[in-house]
């Protein structure tokens, strides 16, 4: 249901893949709220996934860029002011990637080079893009731009590797760039800590399923789908949030205040096994 919250608004979505994507309901819900934007990911993406489908659909022009190349990240924000009539009211940035996770490489095995791509892709991108956006003045007064984060960034989880350190990276970003942008433009920029989601990336992620349904366990409201968090980005993105920037904010029903439910602990008291490997050691992630 539509209620005009971004009618008259222009925005950039970063990170839309296939219907699976966070960035791709945020994209659907954004226009279905009266905004008009473009869309934008890697060429490889563009071509592999079916983004394209969703641009045509939307009436959204499809920008191919590489969010680590502040070049390409110029002529996004270029062409988008171009082709949407303005500035931009508003920006997503749901990019992350990590080829330790995808190689199994476990965090007290990094490689190094590997690490410094996930930092760049997942992180250090979000730096760029705003940066860019600041130096040729692309955003509108009060606009708001928002990254998707995960409570890994605050706590330890098996098997998510160095994307922890990047989320933490990517808080950071915000809290800093949003006091100078917020003080210059009254820019505000947060980030949205979310449930785990079954995307194309999460799934990606050693032991996931299990994490997905200790989450929705763990979670006094369950997790929260990709649908409910493209709602919650309409309101950031909205006048209605106009004094909130800086911010982490947590959508996971609850998961992040939560130490131990009920659900939970029956489920870990069907089995007390420590997980070993084939030599008898003790695993620990």
């Amino acid at each position: 249901m539509s209620n005009n919250l971004l009618k008259g608004k222009r925005g950039i979505v970063f990170g839309a893949l296939n219907d699976m994507s966070i960035a791709w309901k945020v994209a659907e819900r954004a226009v279905e709220e009266g905004a008009i934007i473009t869309l934008t990911n890697t060429p490889v993406a563009c071509r592999m996934g079916t983004v394209t489908e969703l641009a045509e659909r939307l009436n959204a022009e499809l920008i191919p860029a590489d969010a680590t190349s502040v070049e390409d990240l110029q002529q996004v924000f270029v062409r988008s002011q171009e082709v949407l009539g303005g500035k931009i009211d508003f920006v997503l940035h749901s990019i992350g990637m990590s080829p330790n996770v995808r190689k199994r490489r476990t965090y007290d095995d990094l490689d190094y080079n590997l690490l410094s791509s996930t930092l760049d892709v997942s992180a250090i991108s979000f730096h760029k893009m705003i940066q860019v956006a600041k130096k040729q003045d692309a955003m509108a007064e009060g606009a708001s731009i928002v990254a998707l984060s995960y409570v890994a960034a605050q706590r330890t989880f098996y098997g998510y590797n160095d994307m922890a350190d990047a989320k933490s990276l990517l808080e950071s970003i915000a809290r800093s760039f949003g006091y100078i942008y917020g003080r210059e433009k009254g820019v505000r920029i947060n980030t949205i800590s979310q449930s785990p989601t079954m995307t194309t990336a999460g799934s990606g992620v050693k032991g996931f399923d299990g994490l997905l349904d200790f989450a929705d366990k763990m979670s006094p409201l369950g997790n929260a789908s990709a649908a409910e968090c493209a709602d919650y980005c309409m309101v950031l993105f909205s006048d209605l949030t106009r004094k909130v920037t800086m911010q982490n904010l947590y959508h996971d029903g609850g998961f992040s205040s939560m130490g131990m439910s009920l659900r939970a602990m029956n489920q870990y008291n069907k089995s007390f096994d420590e997980f070993k490997d084939e030599n008898g050691n003790i695993i620990y992630g």
